[in-house]
């Protein structure tokens, strides 16, 4: 009888394995997660909740509780009175905390924030000019003051969040033109006047990490967060994972045509939706009408709070365009939830309100304010660094002293 052949040798998977610290990465993640969503909460509950072994929950729960990240919450339980004790288990949110920073074009806000996200303290420190290395050192010192009053909470690391294009990996602010600035290191200068980890991302993926760990729409499939301020930019995040396309480049919508815009862009367009809905330009038409005589987007707010017709009117129309801008990437996204950053919005019910009508009935409900109110830029800063810690907390926090 001829020799049946050997079998051929299987062939290596074209997918990579996942290695075991890669493995504990996630499942740290997971689970500190699941605490931070759920806590006080059993370790056995956390086990059905996140599909996890028994065994993989006791053992990063140990982990997470050396590192200082959670805590026993109180004394031994028992379910019915009989059976193993349940000692649920919750986030201890005070030993460390992060610096968060957010430059903005006339200002930037230091703060410092608790593992939950909450901001503990918070200062605005006002550009003198709009040199980098200035602006960063200013930033530093702020924090430094903060710290300083904080003694007995740790610090893990810094958040950076600055409008414009921004790349994560390199923590360099590519471009930002209101600023003026190129290529500048944000995460080297910062990390060298601080000493501490510092992570640098865009202010809008910044703000839809904060929505989807701390924030009103945190388990929705798919988040979009507009942010209207100096700078329009955008961030979409679907299954947990923000966009950030090559060099971070994702959410640049600052040259998007926006119907009915009438502002001349420097690009040669005309109602390009950055020029059109930048505070700058609110502040320049409220100038115009008599309004105000600044550039502060919060003296328009208080110039309409006071009943000032035009004030009012001014800002319902750019929350009005707000909600055509949503719409338009509504159309393009599709994504369940979207989260406006815009201060008429952020303030007044009847400026949702022009926004959700621009939208239309059928989407409005699942367009929503901020989650943070006037925190927004201090938990915007602050999100960058909490989003590193929960997406690896075995790596991004060190051993309790």
């Amino acid at each position: 009888m001829p020799r049946t052949a050997a079998p051929p040798a299987p062939r290596e998977s074209p997918v990579p394995r996942v290695a075991d610290s890669d493995r504990r990465r996630t499942s740290a993640s997971v689970i500190l997660r699941s605490v931070l969503e759920h806590g006080p909460v059993a370790r056995s509950t956390i086990a059905r909740l996140t599909g996890l072994s028994p065994a993989t929950v006791t053992d990063h729960c140990t982990r997470l509780t050396a590192l200082g990240l959670i805590r026993e919450s109180a004394a031994p339980r028992r379910s019915n009175g009989a059976g193993r004790p349940h000692v649920p288990v919750d986030l201890d949110a005070s030993r460390f905390v992060v610096g968060g920073v957010h430059v903005a074009v006339p200002y930037t806000t230091v703060a410092l924030l608790d593992l939950r996200g909450r901001v503990l303290a918070r200062r605005e420190v006002k550009h003198r000019g709009t040199e980098p290395y200035e602006v960063l050192e200013r930033a530093a010192e702020g924090l430094a003051g903060l710290l300083a009053q904080a003694a007995d909470s740790r610090p893990l690391g810094v958040g950076v969040a600055v409008g414009g294009w921004v790349d994560r990996d390199s923590g360099t602010v590519v471009e930002h033109p209101l600023l003026g600035w190129r290529e500048v290191p944000v995460r080297e200068l910062l990390g060298a006047h601080t000493g501490l980890p510092v992570h640098v991302d865009g202010h809008a993926r910044a703000l839809v990490n904060a929505e989807r760990l701390f924030g009103r729409v945190r388990g929705s499939r798919s988040v979009l967060h507009l942010f209207v301020g100096n700078v329009v930019d955008a961030a979409f995040a679907t299954h947990d994972e923000v966009h950030h396309g090559p060099r971070s480049q994702a959410g640049a919508v600052a040259h998007l045509p926006l119907a009915g815009g009438t502002e001349p862009c420097s690009c040669g367009r005309t109602g390009c939706l950055q020029v059109e809905l930048s505070e700058r330009t609110l502040c320049r038409r409220a100038r115009e009408a008599g309004v105000v005589d600044g550039v502060n987007p919060m003296a328009v707010l208080a110039a309409a709070g006071a009943g000032n017709a035009e004030a009012v009117r001014l800002l319902r129309e750019r929350a009005r365009m707000t909600g055509r801008a949503a719409g338009l990437l509504l159309d393009v996204l599709n994504p369940e939830r979207v989260v406006v950053t815009e201060v008429g919005v952020l303030y007044r019910e009847d400026c949702l309100a022009a926004l959700r009508a621009e939208v239309g009935a059928e989407r409005a409900a699942s367009v929503v304010p901020t989650s943070f109110g006037d925190a927004v830029l201090a938990v915007a800063g602050g999100a960058v660094a909490l989003d590193v810690l929960y997406r690896d907390p075995l790596t991004a926090s060190p051993v309790p002293n």
